[in-house]
């Protein structure tokens, strides 16, 4: 695991968003924008169950993201890792936080019918960092 440099660990907490880049099973990338938290250090991401980027980040699986200081464009942090953790258990609950922490929102409110959320936790193994 690598720590991120605590002159960037700002930009973890800020409403920044994350370009999180996977792996599509043909080896091809793939990159969706996405809300992100970053606790007992690894950054957790969550999405619903069966799209794209759930499909491609089993646990193990190598990504990318990419998080941009939105008060200065010219800082950013780019941070590899392994998806360390897969889980479904609170799942709806850090969902919740994340709409707190951007939208300002206490639920979620794009939540489908039937939709089953999971969070996945991402361990760095690499962070370079710019501004």
């Amino acid at each position: 695991m690598t720590a991120i440099p605590e002159k960037y660990l700002d930009l973890l907490k800020k409403k920044a968003f994350a370009s999180l880049a996977t792996v599509m099973p043909d080896g091809s990338p793939q990159v969706t924008p996405v809300w992100f938290d970053y606790t007992g250090d690894v950054i957790r991401v969550n999405t619903a169950k069966g799209r794209v980027k759930a499909r491609n980040m089993k646990e193990g699986a190598a990504v990318a993201l990419s998080i941009m200081d939105p008060d200065n464009a010219y800082r950013y942090m780019q941070v590899r890792g392994r998806v360390k953790r897969v889980t479904e258990n609170g799942a709806d609950a850090h969902i919740d936080s994340l709409a707190k922490k951007y939208i300002n929102e206490d639920k979620y409110p794009w939540r489908r019918p039937g939709e089953t959320r999971v969070t996945y936790e991402i361990e760095p193994t690499a962070v370079q960092a710019m501004g």
